[in-house]
């Protein structure tokens, strides 16, 4: 019989180290998908860690096989900097990557007949605008405007975006028979970093102003998205 799970990718990175600690404290089980092994403070959390690339079909079916998925935290990106130098990796990481974690979370909900919780950290890189001056004269924007990202990791971020909407509002609309199963979450970070972890990678779209280090901070987002 296959175990309900929580199922983290790139939990090795920043968010994911916070994650793993939150989700285990408050009883969850937990199984992880990384390139590289966990920490030793993390691995002892864990139900399971997979270590291998979310474009890796195979893995994903033994753990489709495994495991059952309630919820997905797809942590797992190449970053900015990386990104632009290497534009087609970071298409196959970014992109092609989510798209098998979304096929594998509609994939798992319809095994147990329930819609998968699907979080996708997304990032201010989506938005583009042109200049100084239209930022400073746009001031406050919504998620529609300046929808012109200039970065390969800002493109591939927006994309995942419309696939996660299309996953959870539209999927296979033509066909008779198929209900979407995938209850998708997205909010656009801009940089991180933790006090905890040193940066796995730098996000050149977003320089950081300062660090707060171990400090109190507050959750800007409205209850009803958490639900």
């Amino acid at each position: 019989m296959r175990k309900p799970v929580v199922l983290i990718t790139g939990a090795g990175g920043e968010i994911g180290h916070g994650l793993v600690t939150r989700l285990a404290g408050s009883g969850s089980l937990i199984i992880t998908l990384d390139v590289s092994p966990l920490d030793a403070s993390l691995a002892p959390l864990v139900t399971r860690e997979f270590v291998g690339s979310i474009t890796d079909l195979a893995l994903l079916e033994r753990v489709l096989a495994e495991f059952e998925v309630d919820r997905v935290f797809h942590l797992a990106a190449l970053l900015s900097t990386r990104s632009e130098f290497t534009p087609v990796t970071a298409h196959h990481v970014n992109v092609e990557g989510t798209l098998n974690l979304l096929e594998f979370a509609q994939h798992q909900g319809e095994s147990h007949g329930r819609p998968v919780t699907f979080v996708y950290p997304s990032s201010i890189a989506a938005y583009g605008l042109p200049d100084l001056e239209t930022k400073m004269r746009a001031s406050a924007v919504t998620e529609d405007q300046y929808a012109h990202p200039t970065t390969m990791y800002g493109c591939n971020k927006l994309y995942c975006e419309q696939l996660g909407h299309y996953y959870a509002r539209h999927y296979k609309q033509l066909s008779a028979d198929a209900i979407a199963r995938v209850d998708f979450r997205c909010v656009r970070f801009p940089g991180l970093i933790s006090a905890m972890t040193l940066p796995s990678g730098i996000d050149i779209t977003t320089p950081p102003c300062g660090l707060c280090a171990r400090q109190p901070s507050r959750t800007l987002v409205c209850p009803s998205a958490v639900t």
